[in-house]
C-alpha cells in the first residue's frame, strides 16, 4: 500500500462534534453504590471511566482529550502508591479524606480541589468513617493516542523526592558557539547541548479548599445583573504561567450564577465539562437545550460548538468547569469567539476580550 495520500484540491473535512451529554446524579450515584460492594482491590483503586458513547479505545475519555474517572474509597482505606506522566485534576465530590502527591500531605473535604503533576508519585487515604467518592480529570487520551501513557504501580519509595544532581559539563564537552541569533528577523540556533537540557520548571501539587474558594466566589455576587461576563474564579496554579492552568493541559474554574443569568452565546476550540453541585438550569449547545441539576455531570461544549449556559429562577448554580484551553494556548490553536458578532480571535497571539469590569 502506498503510503501517499493525494489531497490536491481536497476541501477540509467538516468538523464532526462529539454531542453534549449529561449524566445524571442518580446514576453517578448508582455507580459509586456498585463500586463500594467489590472486594477490595489489590491496588485499593475501585474506579469506572465515564465515557463518551462516541470515544474508542484507545483514548476513551468524556471528551476527546479529557478523561473522567469515578473512584471510590471506603472508610479505612487506601490506595497503592502509582505514578504515571498523565496530568490529573481530582475533586471530591462526597466524603473527605488525605491526598499524599509527592513530598505533601493534606486534608481534603467535599468539593476541594487539587492537582496531579506528571510522574510524580500519589495515594489516597479514607481516613473518615463515610465513603469517599472522587471524579478524577486526566489528559490519558491524549497520551494513550500518542502510544506514550506510562505508568508505574507501587514505584521506589524515593521516586517522587529523587531529584537528579545537575553537574557542571567540562569546558571541552560544551558546544563552544551556545544559543545565537542567525538573521536580523529573530531566527534563532540552538545545539544539542540546550536541546536536551531545557529550564526546569517546578510543578507543585497543589489544594483549593472549597470553603476558602466560597467564600471569595460569593463575593462575585456583588456585581450584579448588569456585568458582563462570567462570575467565575480559576484555580490557578503559577508554573502554567501565561497558559491560565491549573494543569499545563487543563484549568479548573469555580463558577456561582446567580438566578435567572443567561450567558451570551460563544464558542471557542478547547472542550469543556461542567459538574453542577448546587441549583439547576440549562444549556444550549449546538441549538439543542440540554436540563441540569445538581449533582450532574455534563460534557457541555465540544470544541467550536455555539453554546451557552442559563440558570434556573430560583436558586444560585455552583459548578466546577474542567477545559483543555491551557493545551490549546501551548499550541497556538485556542481559537475563541466571545461575542458571535464579532471575529473570533487567537487567544495567546492576539489581544483578549474585555467585560464592563476592569481587570482585577
Amino acid at each position: 500500500m502506498s503510503p501517499f495520500v493525494d489531497v490536491t484540491d481536497r476541501p477540509a473535512p467538516a468538523l464532526d462534534f462529539w454531542e453534549p451529554i449529561v449524566i445524571p446524579r442518580a446514576e453517578i450515584e448508582a455507580e459509586a453504590d456498585r463500586l463500594s460492594q467489590l472486594d477490595p482491590p489489590v491496588s485499593g483503586r475501585r474506579e469506572s471511566l465515564i465515557v463518551h458513547p462516541r470515544a474508542t479505545s484507545p483514548g476513551n475519555g468524556l471528551a476527546p482529550g479529557i478523561r473522567v474517572t469515578l473512584s471510590v474509597l471506603l472508610p479505612g482505606e487506601s490506595t497503592a502508591p502509582v505514578r504515571h506522566n498523565s496530568t490529573q485534576v481530582s475533586f471530591c465530590i462526597d466524603g473527605a479524606g488525605t491526598a499524599v502527591v509527592g513530598n505533601k500531605k493534606f486534608s481534603f473535604g467535599q468539593f476541594d480541589v487539587w492537582n496531579h503533576p506528571s510522574w510524580t508519585t500519589y495515594r489516597h487515604i479514607n481516613d473518615t468513617g463515610a465513603p469517599q467518592v472522587r471524579l478524577t480529570y486526566s489528559n490519558a487520551p491524549l497520551l494513550d493516542q500518542l502510544g506514550v501513557h506510562l505508568m508505574e504501580e507501587n514505584p521506589p519509595d524515593d521516586a517522587a523526592a529523587a531529584v537528579a544532581e545537575s553537574e557542571e559539563p567540562a569546558a571541552d564537552k560544551q558546544n563552544p558557539f551556545g544559543v545565537f541569533q542567525l538573521t536580523d528577523e529573530g531566527a534563532w540556533l540552538m545545539p544539542y547541548e540546550k536541546l536536551i537540557s531545557p529550564p526546569n520548571v517546578e510543578s507543585p501539587a497543589l489544594h483549593w479548599p472549597w470553603q476558602r474558594v466560597k467564600d471569595n466566589l460569593d463575593k462575585l455576587t456583588a456585581l450584579g445583573p448588569s456585568y458582563r461576563g462570567r462570575r467565575l474564579y480559576l484555580l490557578y496554579n503559577p508554573a502554567t504561567e501565561r497558559t491560565n492552568g491549573t494543569t499545563p493541559n487543563f484549568f479548573a474554574t469555580m463558577t456561582i450564577r446567580p438566578p435567572k443569568i443567561i450567558d451570551r452565546p460563544h464558542r471557542h476550540v478547547s472542550a469543556a465539562i461542567n459538574y453542577y453541585f448546587h441549583g439547576s438550569g440549562h444549556s444550549l449547545v449546538g441549538g439543542k437545550r440540554y436540563d441540569w441539576e445538581a449533582g450532574d455531570l455534563m460534557f457541555s461544549a465540544p470544541g467550536w460548538a455555539v453554546h451557552h449556559h442559563a440558570s434556573g429562577p430560583d436558586e444560585y448554580v455552583n459548578e466546577l468547569t474542567i477545559q483543555d484551553q491551557p493545551f490549546h494556548l501551548a499550541l497556538e490553536s485556542l481559537l475563541w469567539q466571545e461575542d458571535l458578532k464579532r471575529q473570533a480571535r487567537l487567544l495567546g497571539v492576539e489581544s483578549g476580550f474585555d467585560t464592563n469590569r476592569s481587570a482585577q
